[in-house]
């Protein structure tokens, strides 16, 4: 280690004199300027002089060039209050839209208004207790007119649009198109009918308008209409603009001598309409149709599910293929009918009842009898009522000594598609017992053949009488 290495350490004069940068001025030497940014971006009408000031201006100009994008109020950089330049502006008043102004409500109520200023205390006093109603009385043919039929659309912003100061007082150009003039336009330059616009004669000369490079101007890129001619005379489309071998300059069919292009050649027609404008009402018949036909579809697509769900199965059997269908057992039941294993009695079920929405029922003349008796009564046969109750023909039904109710396992039915003769004697034996067990075991069968035998000697000597009498 050297003494002279120390001297490093200290600072020089020249370094102590020169001022330290600060951050802003650092900033500024790296921020890019207006037209650096500009010539950086693929749209450069977008670049305002506040955006060199973001930390990243291309990717702020690239999200204002992106689309559907809605642009900041431009008020936020302004050091005046927002609106505050509207203040010694007088308001306009409100005003009727036209379409009501047509029924006449508002002169019908300046009338009234100005009947009740001419009236006295006592006769304004008399109105508030008692008003007369009706004074603006109006056609309901012509309200109907003028909501259904003459009702506009009121103005609204479109997508996109920020209100500003000033806006309202600004042309609305969004009927306009380029190249279209109108009637207004025409007759203030004094165009006469089927005459070019007066400045055909530069563009002829300078080219189309840059901006609209897929514009048709005819006698610039389009041939002129029909009826008109060539020349510099009032009404006259100037010279075409060809070249030395007679080629349109820019492009089009200039004289008229190309063949129209055959229908296969068109493309689709591109849709124009501004998007998110708002769609007129349909009209009720179409709305109606639809509406049909989208019922007809459901249920043809019901009608095929169904015939999905419940699809056919093949099933191979001995004697060749069944039909056969699934059962709501788990199993397979035939197409021809279903096995039940109650029996069918007519009158028990609900669908073999006769419907109707009504029903006349003869009245007759009864005596009356009781605190609230009537003359009149009515012949219930052959009505409803004299249908029996589910479960009513039970009882009236004698049954025979002997029989005993046996239930079947449908299980073991569907497994063996059969029942054998020992297992109905088993249930029966099984289900015998049962009935004899319930009453206690008292009756002895001896004793039960004997009563049966001693009734049966009874009604046999009681029949012998009889025939001996007669």
């Amino acid at each position: 280690m050297f003494f002279g290495d120390d001297d490093d350490d200290i600072p020089d004069e020249e370094e102590e004199t020169q001022p330290k940068m600060s951050k802003k001025k650092r900033k500024e030497l790296n921020k890019l300027s207006i037209a650096e940014l500009k010539a950086l971006v693929k749209k450069p009408e977008l670049v305002e002089w506040t955006d060199t000031d973001a930390p990243d201006p291309r990717l702020l100009v690239a999200i204002k060039a992106y689309r559907n994008v809605v642009p900041v109020p431009t008020h936020w950089a302004l050091k005046r209050e927002y609106l505050s330049s509207k203040r010694g502006v007088e308001k306009a008043a409100f005003a009727l839209p036209k379409f009501i102004q047509e029924t006449g409500i508002a002169e019908m109520r300046d009338a009234v208004l100005e009947k009740q200023d001419q009236q006295t205390l006592k006769q304004k006093q008399r109105e508030r207790v008692a008003p007369k109603m009706g004074r603006l009385d109006i056609d309901y043919q012509k309200l109907y007119e003028a909501f259904f039929r003459f009702q506009t659309k009121p103005e609204m912003t479109r997508y996109g649009e920020v209100y500003y100061e000033g806006k309202e007082y600004e042309t609305n150009l969004r009927h306009l198109r380029p190249g279209e003039l109108s009637d207004e336009l025409k007759e203030a330059l004094n165009i006469p009918p089927g005459a070019p616009p007066p400045w055909l004669v530069n563009q002829q000369r300078f080219g189309p308008p840059p901006s609209y490079p897929a514009l048709r101007i005819p006698g610039l890129n389009a041939a002129i209409p029909t009826g008109a001619s060539w020349g510099y005379h009032p009404g006259g489309y100037g010279k075409p603009p060809t070249d030395d071998q007679g080629r349109p300059l820019y492009g089009g069919d200039v004289l008229g001598v190309a063949p129209a292009p055959p229908p296969q050649a068109l493309g689709v027609p591109v849709e124009k309409a501004i998007w998110g404008e708002l769609q007129p009402p349909e009209e009720e018949e179409e709305e109606e149709e639809e509406e049909e036909e989208e019922e007809e579809e459901e249920e043809a697509a019901d009608q095929d599910e169904a015939e999905m769900a419940a699809g056919m199965q093949s099933t191979r059997t001995a004697a060749g293929m069944a039909s056969v269908m699934p059962s709501e057992y788990g199993g397979t039941a035939s197409v021809g009918g279903d096995f039940t294993l109650r029996k069918q009695r007519p009158g028990t079920e609900t669908e073999e009842l006769p419907r109707s929405a009504g029903q006349v029922i003869r009245e007759t003349q009864a005596q009356a009898s009781g605190f609230f008796g009537s003359d009149r009564a009515y012949d219930l046969r052959g009505t409803k009522a004299n249908v029996p109750m589910l479960g009513q023909e039970d009882q009236r039904r004698k049954r025979k000594a002997g029989d005993v109710d046996v239930s079947i396992d449908v299980d073991a039915l569907e497994r063996e598609d059969k029942l054998s003769k020992d297992q109905v004697a088993a249930q029966y034996d099984t289900q015998r017992k049962a009935e004899q067990g319930a009453w206690g075991g008292r009756v002895d069968q001896d004793d039960l053949s004997n009563m049966i035998a001693e009734e049966s000697r009874k009604r046999l000597k009681k029949d012998e009488e009889r025939r001996t009498k007669r």
